[in-house]
């Protein structure tokens, strides 16, 4: 049986080494995505669905290696879905992202940033402080799984160590399991949330968050307990929604993180959306305010703001900051985070649906100088279209600069498009941010400027 094999020519958003088939005549034949390929290489592969204008695969044989390989740290890479690329040495999987982000720019919006930043980088092992881990008692083998899904499935990776987590946290994954194992809860615990802070002495705090499906036993009450003390853990218990998250034990925990370069402190729930990375987090946020370029009378909008990640530091360099968040308990918790850093005079929060925004929404809320959209992989398509709805009369009304922090690179082109095809903006800069290394997820930035 005639073996396939294929040239690899790229990779794709997924970490995917891409690839074309040769027709007969000579000819670019089918797309082939094959798993584990890397650009420059020579492989043979097994697809595993195939599709009329393209397949998927597996690679089945190395005949032509990349410079660029390198052997994965993780003993269950390949196995377990948490990372895609650990056999991509770090820097190229830097350029690779970037590679992805000018792509998406050019094929989807026909643009290209007039500069291009330096990628923002950091720790490539260690560096997850949060992370949503599954739990799963397998009986047949007589064994509890504690990690993230394997590849395609929704089975749990069987691993004991983990290389992405902190060594702290990796050297407790087996404890875990035996912990787990001799709990009555051992099939009503489906899941751990973990968040990394710091406490209110500055030191490092690990939060789990057990979802819990029925109530600890008295047993287990003292087991878990035990388990803290031992492993310097805060257990928190969740019963159903985010919101009934309560700490556990020790009965009254906190939870923050800093943003020195700004002297903010922000305090989060370890079930709240922050920044997986905060090493990164804080590179990025500054980065970020340096390209918005506030001045000390400028007007802000902070969209999608969240906790205020970035609210709050704007709010010391800015007039007035309004933040705008589609949930009312966090800007509520938001504007509770301002008055703790003591910029409450200088912020605003509204709680408003940003996917349905329109030009009168923004005409409502008054003229910003400057604008940050930090929005979720949906991206802010209806938020662009408000601001380039605004007419000739309301055209004084439009942030002079907008800066774009994106985790969908397919997204923020299509929202660039937007803004610079019918606004009139120009795409100044753009860069990434890795901000999960050994993934393919492809976090980046944008600097929108509108003509003098």
């Amino acid at each position: 049986m005639q073996q396939n094999i294929i040239n690899i020519k790229a990779l794709d958003i997924d970490g995917r080494g891409v690839g074309h088939l040769v027709n007969e005549d000579g000819s670019q034949g089918k797309v082939i995505f094959v798993e584990g390929a890397l650009p420059g290489e020579q492989v043979g592969f097994q697809s595993f669905r195939k599709k009329p204008k393209w397949e998927a695969a597996t690679m089945t044989q190395l005949h032509r290696e990349s410079a660029l390989r390198v052997k994965p740290k993780c003993d269950y890479f390949g196995i377990c879905g948490g990372c895609a690329m650990q056999h991509l040495e770090p820097s190229a999987q830097v350029a690779m992202k970037q590679r992805v982000l000018e792509d998406n720019l050019w094929h989807l919006s026909k643009l290209k940033a007039e500069t291009m930043l330096r990628p923002i980088y950091g720790p490539t092992w260690g560096y997850r402080y949060r992370a949503r881990i599954s739990v799963k008692h397998v009986a047949k083998r007589g064994t509890v799984l504690v990690g993230f899904h394997e590849k395609k499935s929704a089975f749990v990776s069987d691993m004991k160590t983990c290389e992405i987590l902190p060594p702290h946290v990796s050297a407790m994954l087996v404890p875990l399991r035996e912990l787990i194992a001799s709990l009555t809860l051992i099939d009503r615990l489906p899941q751990i949330e973990l968040a990394i802070g710091e406490g209110d002495d500055g030191k490092q705090v690990t939060v789990m968050v057990l979802r819990v499906m029925d109530a600890p036993s008295a047993d287990d009450q003292v087991k878990l307990k035990v388990f803290a003390d031992q492993y310097d853990v805060q257990w928190w218990l969740q019963s159903k929604g985010p919101d009934t998250a309560k700490p556990f034990y020790p009965p009254q925990s906190t939870l923050h993180y800093t943003l020195p370069e700004f002297g903010i402190r922000m305090p989060f729930k370890p079930t709240d959306f922050t920044q997986v990375n905060h090493q990164i987090n804080r590179v990025l946020v500054a980065r970020a305010l340096r390209l918005l370029d506030v001045q000390a009378g400028d007007r802000v909008a902070d969209l999608f703001c969240g906790l205020g990640n970035f609210t709050l530091p704007i709010a010391t360099l800015a007039r007035e900051v309004v933040g705008i968040e589609g949930s009312i308990a966090l800007t509520e918790r938001a504007a509770d985070n301002a008055k703790v850093n003591g910029v409450a005079e200088k912020t605003t929060f509204y709680c408003r649906n940003l996917f349905d925004a329109s030009t009168e929404d923004f005409i409502a809320l008054g003229g910003f100088d400057r604008m940050l959209i930090d929005p979720p992989r949906e991206g802010a398509l209806e938020v662009c279209k408000a601001i380039v709805g605004m007419s000739t009369k309301h055209a004084h009304l439009k942030p002079k600069r907008i800066v774009y922090v994106s985790c969908n690179p397919a997204t923020l082109a299509r929202d660039a498009g937007e803004l610079v095809t019918q606004g009139g903006y120009r795409l100044k800069l753009a860069g990434v941010v890795n901000m999960f290394p050994h993934t393919a997820h492809v976090e980046s930035i944008a600097v929108f400027d509108l003509p003098d």
